[in-house]
């Protein structure tokens, strides 16, 4: 799923550099929390989740988590937490009552902000009504339900263990639950799939009303079992019908689209996802979870976590697995390739708020890229034109150095 997993920097070489001015105010902190367990890996995901096996370590593993969080406390400064997202593999397969035991013990450690965001990712194949119920008594007020296609050719095509069916049964439950805030994942690009077929899985999904519609294309990831027996995907020209046909249908039922493929009912975009593509803080706890948290005297640092779970629940073994700070060189691609993904991109003065460095560092791209006709010509906002939403990759081009 995609709707929230925070995405592995990359790293851009160069000679470290002198150090930043300290930021005049720390960014806002989220939380991710990974549980990397499945039932079944599908043949596209290229995210760290595993088979589970038939009973789930959970109360070991809540004792990671918790003593992984105690190592980060360093970095919080005082700071609450907006929002916090369980993402994985499929954390819907961990009990209320441990999701229960963790939450308190993460709120014993970091103050909750008062509306805080707290997002669970689920798949249809996992729902229970009384489980979803317990969840939304903890506090849980967000899922994220990975649907991927309604039509169940598809949906064996993609290694899914449900059907059309038990997704419609899903959407209902989570209302039933007591939770007015969910998003539906949803696929298109899938293989042998037409114009109308995508089209059909979207006014699915609208007619279930969810909140938020996570709509991306399929994409073929190395180290995924698509990657090594590929499978017939439709022709170009087919996915930008689709692209376009299904943008318009989504404006067309209040969708708006926030970010390359966010759409979201008004007041409704996920808090948890600006908050990484604002180039926000969050601690990363779980196995291969990944943070980025900034320091009061201008260091950013990404850390990763152990990945593998047999691993990062052996006392012997580090819960960190590694860590880079950012350099100078690096922030300026840094923090665009989050920010323009968002359609309406950022205020300016977030990039001397949130890197420490002046505007003025950024000049020599953004005018090579406003020239391109990639990046817009607005000197209060950093934001791609239409174009460069298309280009992303040769629009951050111009801020490699």
């Amino acid at each position: 799923m995609t709707d929230s997993h925070p995405a592995s920097s990359l790293i851009i070489g160069g000679a470290a550099s002198s150090p930043r001015a300290p930021l005049p105010t720390l960014p806002p902190l989220a939380l991710y929390i990974h549980i990397p367990w499945c039932v079944r890996k599908c043949p596209y995901c290229d995210f760290n989740s595993h088979t589970a096996s038939p009973v789930l370590p959970e109360e070991e593993y809540v004792d990671a988590l918790l003593a992984d969080l105690d190592q980060d406390l360093h970095a919080v400064y005082g700071r609450e937490i907006s929002s916090i997202f369980f993402g994985g593999g499929t954390p819907s397969l961990f009990s209320a009552e441990a999701l229960g035991r963790l939450l308190k013990g993460v709120e014993r450690r970091i103050p909750f902000a008062p509306d805080i965001e707290i997002t669970l990712e689920a798949n249809p194949g996992t729902f229970e009504q009384e489980k979803f119920v317990a969840y939304r008594k903890l506090g849980i007020n967000r899922l994220s339900i990975g649907i991927q296609s309604f039509q169940q050719q598809k949906l064996e095509a993609l290694g899914r263990i449900h059907n059309g069916d038990e997704a419609v049964r899903a959407a209902g439950m989570a209302r039933q639950a007591g939770f007015d805030n969910f998003n539906l994942d949803l696929m298109h690009g899938l293989p042998d799939q037409s114009l109308d077929d995508a089209l059909s899985d979207l006014r699915q999904a609208i007619e279930l009303k969810p909140t938020h519609i996570s709509w991306y294309q399929l994409t073929l990831e190395p180290n995924t079992v698509f990657w090594n027996q590929p499978p017939v995907l439709p022709e170009d020209d087919t996915l930008w019908d689709i692209q376009e046909a299904g943008q318009a249908l989504l404006a067309a039922h209040g969708y708006a689209q926030y970010e390359v493929s966010a759409y979201a009912q008004p007041g409704r975009p996920a808090r948890h996802n600006l908050n990484y593509w604002s180039f926000g803080d969050f601690i990363g706890i779980g196995a291969g979870a990944h943070g980025k948290l900034s320091h009061p005297d201008g260091r950013i640092v990404r850390t990763w976590k152990t990945r593998l779970p047999k691993d990062y629940l052996n006392p012997a073994k580090s819960f960190q697995a590694g860590e880079k700070a950012l350099t100078n060189d690096e922030m300026p691609f840094e923090f665009l390739m989050n920010a323009l993904r968002l359609t309406s991109g950022v205020e300016s003065r977030l990039y001397p708020e949130r890197t420490g460095l002046p505007l003025e560092s950024l000049a020599e791209g953004r005018a090579a890229a406003e020239q391109s006709g990639l990046l817009q010509v607005e000197p209060s906002r950093l934001a791609a034109t239409e174009r460069g939403q298309l280009f992303l990759n040769d629009l951050l081009q111009q801020f490699l150095n």
